[in-house]
């Protein structure tokens, strides 16, 4: 896949409104290595008092959280699912977060982009943010 320009995504405003509406974020490739950018970003949001729910294939636990293998396996609603995934999966992502019927934003890390996954998303109702950090937004504001 070649590199996308986002045609989708959330403006500053809506940024800080999703900061100030998200309380429960699943982190979809949430590795258990401390040196990786999903788990310094995910601590990050964790110590600012966000609920972390690790998506990752191995591990029980990460963060001291559960760790749980898909999405569709989280037993409760999550507002904001963290992506941390090539682009090629976000498709599968959003029709994950669209089956779940709850999520609220669909937030692709700083480098990925899918712009049909995107606008899947956005047409389900959830806010998109694409290439953009979610520490380093949430530091920004």
């Amino acid at each position: 896949m070649e590199c996308e320009f986002p045609l989708i995504n959330s403006n500053k405003q809506e940024i800080r409104e999703i900061f100030k509406s998200v309380k429960t974020i699943a982190v979809l490739g949430l590795s258990p290595d401390s040196s990786k950018d999903s788990h310094r970003v995910a601590e990050y949001l964790q110590s600012q008092g966000f609920k972390i729910v690790p998506v990752y294939p191995k591990e029980e636990t990460i963060l001291g959280e559960k760790v749980y293998r898909s999405l569709a396996e989280i037993p409760f609603d999550v507002d904001m699912v963290n992506i941390f995934r090539k682009p090629d999966a976000l498709g599968a992502v959003a029709d994950a977060c669209i089956a779940k019927g709850n999520v609220k934003v669909f937030w692709a890390q700083k480098g990925i982009v899918n712009n049909e996954a995107a606008k899947k998303a956005k047409d389900a109702g959830m806010k998109v943010v694409q290439n953009m950090c979610s520490m380093v937004e949430h530091r920004s504001l």
